[in-house]
């Protein structure tokens, strides 16, 4: 006997309560991890939802038989693989997951910064290479310093959540919110930023609005000599004008879960120049895009997702 439960299509690697959680909800779950874009494109017709990691675009070709979509759910936060402008045209509601990985992303981007503040990362190598210099490794205190967030939306809140307890003042810009100042953190102006911030840490996403947002002439608007910290879209930061400002010494020390290019053997040869004289710097922290990326998120993005799709009317 054919199922009459509206079907629905996983496209990327999942934690498997995915499944259960969905036919809580009634819905016929197609699990298809390894599923190609061509395959997609043409079975899509059969679902009334999809839900994509980060597998592929989500734009006019792949929706082009999409009658019956009535949801495209992001297992994660960003949602610059989805043409926005299409899916409302078409009527499909986006679903995406912040509040999943948010903790995960907040205790990332602290972990990175007491790392590049403590030079804990160098002063391992140097003990694994049998050199014991203390002096060479002395690092500084958060407290009282500065910290900047760009964007204040769920990553930019977990980190200052995170923050709190260090002694550390937290200024925070958004140019879509106002009125979140807080015991956390106090909204500010680019100029007060400017004057005032130690580190900078990104927490947009990506948008062409915030596309190579961070390059030189940001950087230099700052007063003093920054941190960066960059775990939104490697997109959102100029890796080569930062890479000039570190060797300039504008930029201190930088650390980074995400980069332009993610895809570290397609690089173009530019890609490839910026990269290497990167990797030489003891001053730069780099990590595989894992900010969000804990056992706990993968689970709990799922809750969020399916709890989101149960409150959907269509």
């Amino acid at each position: 006997m054919q199922s009459h439960k509206k079907k629905i299509l996983i496209i990327d690697t999942m934690h498997q309560s995915i499944i259960p959680l969905l036919e809580g909800l009634d819905f016929d779950v197609d699990y298809q991890p390894k599923i190609s874009r061509q395959e997609i494109i043409d079975t899509l017709s059969q679902y009334v939802g999809i839900v994509v990691r980060s597998k592929t675009s989500i734009d006019a070709e792949l929706l082009q038989n999409a009658v019956n979509l009535k949801f495209v759910a992001r297992a994660g936060a960003g949602i610059d693989q989805l043409d926005v402008k299409i899916l409302e045209s078409k009527n499909i509601a986006i679903v995406n997951a912040p509040e999943g990985n948010r903790d995960a992303l907040g205790e990332h981007a602290l972990g990175m910064l007491l790392c590049l503040a403590n030079k804990i990362n160098v002063g391992d190598l140097m003990v694994r290479q049998m050199v014991w210099d203390r002096e060479g490794h002395r690092g500084f205190e958060l407290k009282d310093k500065t910290i900047a967030l760009i964007g204040y939306g769920q990553m930019g809140s977990a980190f200052s959540e995170k923050l709190a307890g260090l002694s550390c003042d937290v200024l925070a810009y958004d140019k879509y919110k106002s009125g979140y100042s807080s015991q956390l953190v106090k909204e500010a102006s680019m100029q007060e930023i400017y004057e005032k911030a130690d580190v900078v840490s990104f927490h947009v996403p990506l948008t062409e609005e915030t596309r190579n947002l961070a390059d030189k002439s940001f950087f230099l608007n700052f007063k003093k000599n920054i941190v960066v910290l960059n775990t939104s879209r490697g997109e959102v930061l100029n890796l080569k004008d930062l890479v000039i400002l570190l060797e300039e010494k504008k930029v201190k020390s930088a650390a980074l879960d995400v980069l332009e290019n993610e895809k570290l053997d397609l690089f173009t040869e530019d890609q490839r120049d910026v990269f290497q004289r990167l990797i030489q710097m003891e001053n730069v922290l780099l990590t595989p895009h894992v900010g969000g990326w804990t056992f706990e998120s993968y689970e709990r993005i799922n809750q969020v997702l399916v709890q989101k799709i149960s409150k959907l009317s269509y």
